[in-house]
């Protein structure tokens, strides 16, 4: 019988910071203190940040695996509870695939609550980490170790290209620092595609939610994108879009120049939900918005009137990120989506500020493209792509 409320005990850290790391993570019967579940592993070179999530996503895939309803996460770092409660920001741009990854399996259970404790009662999980740094630092095992550690075989973290999980050392903060061009065969690469124009791109209007179809102008564009990604990639993995019309038109046409490669819809590439402000000019929001548009412009934490935060849209951009990596290690893919889930894991690749995404512009059915490795480097290799438009 699966236990309907299970606790988590979870830890990570490096040994130099970045350096040598790994997690610990530990699931019990809350009533009985009883050990349902383990997991450690190594990581490599990290910080520590990064490994307290590793930590805290391997103790809630096991909870899930379990069954369990209900998880009390108990961790000694403050910076992960608080962020993950949603009460500090997450600034640094390599902990927000993670973070994102913690908070998609946290929606598979009823509820689930954060606590901090200190360190001297996180002791099983701070065990389990310390072995896998050590592990990770090529020294033999500690004796002090828990006797109960799961083998590196059964610790039920899957190989970096299962699904549901973020290849290991993927933290673009901690990957080697490097002048020199990296194999590109060894990189996921990411084919951005933002889709042909509507009628409200030509009218500039705000265009969120709204099914608004290609125009006349759009699928032209479109025919032209899906030849120009046919020469950029003659084998593509996979193709996937918002489930938006105008998205899945651009989509299918790139497809069939691929030859008929299937496409596949994700809900988290949909644009940013701009609530009352959908279908208004943008001179329109000014004249009527003018302190909700200053404030939203200062800072993608708020929303629009009714809408949705770009904070919120970038947690469902990482999501999806974090899972073609997973699922497409060394292969290209074709994302189609729209102006903010584009801009929003274009200023992540680059490790820039939230200034950028009004400082970008992304035309309509520009391409932009990524490469993307294991240990999480990232090369940007093109931005905003239109040269196949000039004759239109």
């Amino acid at each position: 019988m699966a236990p309907r409320v299970v606790s988590i005990e979870a830890d990570g850290g490096s040994r130099g910071n970045p350096g040598p790391a790994g997690y610990g993570a530990v699931v019990r019967d809350p009533e009985t203190g009883e050990v349902l579940a383990e997991r450690s592993e190594s990581l490599g070179t990290a910080t520590n940040n990064v490994a307290e999530y590793q930590g805290l996503i391997a103790g809630l895939t096991a909870a899930a695996e379990l069954g369990a309803a209900e998880v009390d996460v108990r961790m000694d770092s403050k910076l992960v509870v608080e962020q993950m409660c949603g009460r500090w920001q997450i600034k640094h741009p390599g902990l927000r695939p993670l973070a994102a990854q913690a908070a998609a399996l946290v929606g598979r259970f009823t509820a689930v609550r954060f606590s901090w404790i200190p360190r001297e009662q996180n002791r099983h999980a701070d065990a389990l980490a310390n072995a896998a740094m050590d592990a990770a630092a090529g020294r033999p095992p500690a004796t002090a170790a828990p006797e109960r550690q799961a083998p590196a075989a059964a610790t039920g973290r899957p190989a970096p290209a299962a699904a549901g999980q973020p290849a290991t050392g993927s933290d673009p903060a901690t990957a080697p620092a490097s002048w020199e061009p990296r194999p590109t065969f060894t990189a996921t690469r990411l084919i951005l595609v933002r889709h042909g124009e509507t009628p409200y791109t030509e009218q500039r209007r705000y265009s969120g939610r709204g099914d608004v179809p290609l125009s006349e102008r759009g699928r032209a564009q479109v025919q032209a994108t899906s030849a120009r990604v046919a020469e950029l990639a003659p084998s593509v993995a996979a193709v996937l879009s918002s489930p938006l019309s105008r998205c899945t038109a651009t989509a299918a046409s790139i497809a069939g120049a691929l030859g008929d490669v299937p496409v596949r819809t994700e809900d988290d590439l949909i644009e940013c939900d701009f609530g009352q402000w959908e279908g208004r000019t943008f001179a329109e929001v000014r004249q009527q918005w003018p302190g909700e548009m200053d404030a939203w412009l200062a800072s993608p934490r708020v929303a629009p009137p009714g809408g949705e935060s770009f904070t919120h849209v970038a947690e469902r951009a990482n999501r999806v990120v974090g899972g073609l990596l997973t699922a497409y290690p060394g292969e290209t893919v074709v994302v189609v989506s729209h102006v903010s889930p584009i801009k929003l894991v274009l200023r992540d690749a680059l490790a820039a500020g939230d200034g950028f995404l009004h400082r970008l512009f992304l035309d309509a059915a520009g391409i932009s493209v990524l490469d993307m490795w294991p240990d999480g480097g990232v090369a940007v290799r093109t931005v905003n792509d239109t040269a196949h438009l000039a004759a239109l």
